[in-house]
């Protein structure tokens, strides 16, 4: 039987270019392999969104539409919102029991979060257990396997600790302790050089038309040193060269003999870029607005992923309530 991973993103605005990179592409080369569970993380989305949740319903939608279009089967995968499948929550609060403070107290992504996010109040309950329903999340599905960045081991390590706690005091490997599978990215950041971020207002959106994606463009940032446009580039230091190393790797030799002898200018280069990117994203657009024009079709598919999903955390949920004796 093939190994069964668990993964998700948080419905909290529209997906760019990074989650094209980072986890998508990723998503769909797992399918192949594994019992793959996607999850739109509509609840871990409400711990940080919890004061302007009007447009998490539509995001959800919205991402999901993305996701098919960029190639999760949902023949192959189990597709579902988390709030759907109420064993989540259940699991959530059962291990919010045995986890100890300090575990969470001490998350880097945790004081990370706190530190960064500005404009909402994340000093909160919720905020603080967000790493205990992300191990409900996992452990629900009895999920073996979680593509993961490297940030992201010690939200992992936690969910093993956490089983490894819940196991030892019932006396029963109910739960697997789940084993990274980690995730190598292209090096992908915002138009500004930034971190790719929607806060930033510096993305490339999937759902983003030909005008738009030539005018962000058309704004990035490029090589700092070069001055003039007869002077030698450097790529290694430039955002736009990174951009064609992730979305035209076959090109990248030509744009860097190009760059370092000056035979095209940045405004040039990123007109190149553009073309690249739009011829990218069509086939993904083309798919998006038939599915996005299909609601019925789209519905089908999330009840079904939700029947799915229900039927593996239901009977999860048996077992441990014969544990604890609820």
């Amino acid at each position: 039987m093939k190994k069964r991973v668990l993964s998700g993103m948080r419905p909290t605005g529209k997906l760019h270019l990074g989650h094209l990179v980072g986890a998508l592409k990723n998503w769909a080369e797992l399918q192949n392999k594994y019992e793959c569970l996607f999850m739109s993380a509509d609840w871990h989305a409400l711990m940080s969104e919890y004061e302007r949740p009007y447009n998490l319903r539509e995001n959800i939608y919205d991402n999901i539409v993305d996701w098919i279009s960029c190639g999760i089967e949902p023949e192959k995968s189990v597709i579902f919102i988390q709030s759907e499948v109420k064993e989540h929550l259940e699991l959530f609060l059962i291990l919010s029991c045995l986890t100890p403070l300090g575990w969470l107290e001490r998350c880097p992504t945790y004081k990370e979060q706190l530190r960064e996010i500005k404009g909402r109040d994340l000093n909160s309950y919720g905020f603080l257990g967000y790493p205990v329903l992300q191990a409900a999340d996992i452990l629900i599905y009895k999920a073996e396997k979680v593509p993961v960045g490297e940030d992201q081991l010690a939200h992992l390590e936690l969910t093993r600790e956490i089983a490894r706690r819940f196991n030892g005091l019932y006396k029963k490997n109910v739960f697997p302790e789940p084993e990274a599978i980690l995730t190598e990215t292209p090096r992908l950041l915002g138009l500004d050089a930034r971190k790719m971020s929607k806060s930033y207002n510096n993305t490339i959106d999937l759902s983003d038309n030909e005008e738009q994606i030539k005018k962000k463009i058309s704004s990035m940032f490029t090589d700092p040193k070069r001055i003039r446009l007869n002077e030698p580039g450097h790529p290694d230091v430039c955002n736009v060269f990174s951009y064609f190393t992730a979305f035209a790797a076959e090109r990248k030799d030509d744009v860097r003999e190009w760059c370092i002898n000056a035979k095209l200018g940045c405004t040039d280069c990123k007109k190149e870029l553009a073309q690249v990117i739009i011829e990218v994203l069509a086939p993904i657009q083309v798919k998006r607005k038939e599915l996005a024009a299909d609601k019925k079709k789209l519905r089908k598919i999330l009840d079904k992923g939700r029947d799915r999903a229900s039927e593996i955390a239901s009977s999860t949920r048996k077992e441990i309530k014969d544990l604890i004796k609820i």
